[in-house]
């Protein structure tokens, strides 16, 4: 090479390497919530105002009348109600809030008894050379549990119990809330027995209760194996290089606590340590027995998790001082999480206050009717998928669109077995995308996991499930599918 060459290719080197690729990245979450919340209180000026008369529904719960829509005084979001819209966001969804708080006390508790060290130690060796099994079993487990009970909440009570593990194993935090979110949400929408949004929407349809149960059972198995796999894979390509996670950076402590700590000889537990592990699990055991049997929800199992802290720690050999500061440890970690559960809620309290929300209810349904038949239960899924952006409730959802949209399917040719298969992907899909899903942003915040990178790491997949939705609901509306 000629000294000319060598000179040119010395002067080439810092060019190319100044040039920075520029990656779009997302706002953070409070910029994008604080846009909605604007975009929605700007909406109560122009959008006209209107209401449904709200009437008993089923199992005593309150719907409305698909007969009764009537427009009423503009009613527009003004500067004090704009101002105090977060602060009632946060009342509004102070259930979810300060149950997210209790989760994140009670497994700060739990991990600084040293329980969760010992059980991950245990498991980790179990599986040391199959790891990776563990991550369809577990997904099989959650998602027929949501299936069956429509729980998918629960995901806040398995991501503090799974993410140790996973990250001793060595995935990521990722992993770790994918495992829960995902297979719960596969449960949750194809619900071949879910009394939530399957039961209610049906009942709420007048058709016979978990009928058509053949067609969602193939869904099921369709949508969590899809699910399995993208995780897997995924998780794979982690444990082969570790700095490939999306949350590499955000893992940095949680490896030094469980990695390191799952290496080596560990001592095992202690009398009292084995004991506790014993009144953990009836605790636990008491748990699924309130959730199934009594119909216990958030208040009732915050509840039952700071007996367990307490109960559980005092056994340990923690002090009452440890026991509290542990608490306030959880509650640090989960405080972002927390607010953000609010702060999306606002979004809804606005549309409420200028009473628009009703309105637009009314105009999806209306816009359904316009699409030609072969497109009418694609054309409810994408509503239902929309609306369930501003009412992240599948009760609450069926509650408010299926008294207007199983008796239009009536008149558009669409069954409404369909119509209820709609309701249940649009509904479902959006759970673990929308930064106004309470329980979900609540999940990442007991992962770590930022909702940003949430979302790169979701979206492929998303894409992949409308697809499968879509072809689903294709093939319901080419055998008009009655169950």
């Amino acid at each position: 090479m000629t000294l000319e060459k060598v000179e040119k290719a010395a002067l080439d080197i810092p060019m190319e390497s100044n040039k920075v690729k520029k990656r779009f990245t997302l706002p953070h979450i409070y910029v994008l919530l604080f846009l909605f919340i604007t975009l929605a209180a700007i909406a109560t000026y122009f959008v006209p105002a209107g209401v449904y008369e709200r009437i008993p529904g089923p199992e005593g719960r309150t719907t409305i009348d698909p007969d009764s829509f009537q427009w009423v005084e503009r009613s527009p979001v003004g500067l004090t109600e704009f101002m105090t819209v977060i602060p009632r966001g946060l009342v509004a969804a102070g259930e979810v809030v300060f149950f997210t708080f209790i989760i994140g006390g009670i497994f700060a508790v739990i991990r600084n008894t040293g329980l969760i060290e010992i059980g991950v130690d245990r498991l980790t060796r179990k599986f040391s050379t199959r790891s990776i099994t563990l991550i369809p079993v577990l997904m099989v487990v959650f998602a027929t549990v949501c299936s069956l009970i429509g729980t998918q909440e629960l995901s806040l009570v398995y991501v503090p119990v799974i993410l140790p593990l996973m990250i001793a194993m060595g995935y990521d935090s990722m992993v770790a809330a994918a495992v829960a979110l995902v297979a719960t949400t596969a449960g949750f929408m194809t619900g071949f027995l879910n009394p939530i949004n399957t039961g209610l929407g049906q009942k709420i349809s007048g058709l016979p209760v978990f009928s058509g149960i053949e067609m969602r059972f193939i869904a099921f198995v369709v949508f969590v194996l899809v699910g399995i796999f993208y995780i897997v894979r995924y998780a794979q390509k982690i444990k082969r290089n570790p700095k490939s996670s999306l949350v590499y950076e955000e893992d940095v402590s949680k490896r030094t606590v469980y990695l390191n700590k799952s290496e080596g000889n560990k001592p095992g537990a202690t009398m009292r340590q084995k004991v506790a592990f014993l009144v953990l699990f009836g605790f636990f055991v008491l748990l699924v027995y309130g959730v199934l049997a009594k119909g216990w929800f958030m208040l009732e199992m915050a509840g039952l998790f700071i007996l367990m802290g307490i109960v559980v720690g005092i056994i340990s050999g923690l002090s009452l001082t440890n026991i509290c500061e542990g608490f306030n440890e959880g509650f640090r970690e989960v405080l972002v999480g927390a607010i953000i559960i609010g702060v999306a809620r606002a979004v809804a309290v606005v549309l409420e206050d200028g009473q628009v929300m009703d309105t637009i209810v009314n105009s999806l349904g209306a816009a359904v009717g316009e699409f030609p038949a072969i497109f009418s239960a694609i054309g409810m899924f994408f509503v239902q998928m929309l609306f369930s952006f501003l009412v992240p409730s599948g009760s609450g959802q069926a509650l408010v669109t299926m008294p207007i949209l199983a008796p239009l399917s009536d008149l558009i040719g669409v069954t409404r077995q369909t119509a209820v298969l709609a309701y249940q992907f649009g509904d479902g899909l959006g759970n673990i995308l929308f930064p106004t899903s309470g329980y979900f942003l609540a999940t990442l915040a007991l992962a770590g996991v930022p909702w940003q990178k949430w979302v790169r790491f979701y979206m492929p997949l998303f894409l992949i499930w409308l697809v499968l939705a879509i072809v689903f609901l294709i093939i319901a509306q080419l055998i008009q599918w009655h169950g």
